[in-house]
């Protein structure tokens, strides 16, 4: 079903860990026929139908929730059933599933923890996805962030982030936007910064990290809380970081 660790199941749910460099979904190729993409790897098995975000698995159907970035690792989540699925994606739009990341970024931040409210603008192309912001227009995006721990020989801060909405590439591009670029970040980051990190700590992949889901269970009521820690590589470059 999952080339992934799986972290929590029942038989409504299913949360995956995903590793950086797995794609949350097929990217949408030629000759997939009816939205299906066979052919490339993704967290689950099976062909993917682009309409009803469902991957087919060779156990059975899963309906996938939301996505991470492929850089990204950590918390993936599908539902085993059509309705469930439509619950929890309701509870994605309507912000009622707390979603907490941690990343390493370059910098302070100033106050060490607060509010950032900003105006975010995707700018799609072929092939894909761009983000900016833009200071003069309306927020449309807003997180939580609180530093968890301060490197000041690397210049760097360990943080961990409360999405309140749920964009592309949202983190990354407010992170860049306040002088706090997340490490690693190859696209909205501080090239010269990721060298430094690359040579002096082995940094090699963007370093954030979906680490906590909690939300009311849409069929037990119960309250779930699903955790992530980090991968074993973030772990040993934060030891060289101090």
């Amino acid at each position: 079903m999952t080339c992934c660790e799986i972290i929590f199941e029942d038989d409504f749910l299913i949360a995956v860990n995903k590793p950086e460099d797995v794609l949350s979904h097929p990217n949408p190729g030629k000759g997939s026929g009816a939205g299906k993409q066979a052919t490339q790897s993704a967290a689950f098995e099976g062909p993917y139908d682009y309409s009803h975000r469902r991957f087919d698995t060779p156990d059975r159907p899963v309906w996938l929730i939301h996505r991470i970035d492929q850089d990204t690792s950590g918390i993936l989540l599908a539902a085993k059933t059509e309705e469930t699925a439509k619950s929890l994606r309701t509870m994605f739009d309507q912000h009622a599933i707390r979603k907490s990341y941690i990343a390493l970024v370059g910098n302070r931040p100033l106050p060490p923890k607060g509010k950032w409210n900003d105006h975010l603008k995707e700018e799609k192309h072929p092939d894909y996805v761009r983000a900016k912001i833009n200071p003069l227009a309306k927020p449309n995006v807003e997180l939580l962030y609180a530093t968890k721990q301060n490197f000041p020989k690397c210049k760097l801060a360990l943080l961990e982030f409360y999405l309140l909405t749920g964009r592309t590439h949202q983190i990354r591009v407010q992170s860049a936007f306040h002088e706090n670029p997340v490490a690693g970040d190859r696209v909205y980051g501080d090239f010269v910064l990721n060298k430094k990190l690359k040579e002096r700590i082995g940094l090699r992949r963007l370093f954030l990290h979906a680490s906590e889901l909690s939300f009311q269970h849409p069929q037990t009521k119960k309250n779930i809380m699903i955790q992530s820690a980090l991968p074993e590589e973030l772990e040993k470059v934060l030891r060289r970081a101090y």
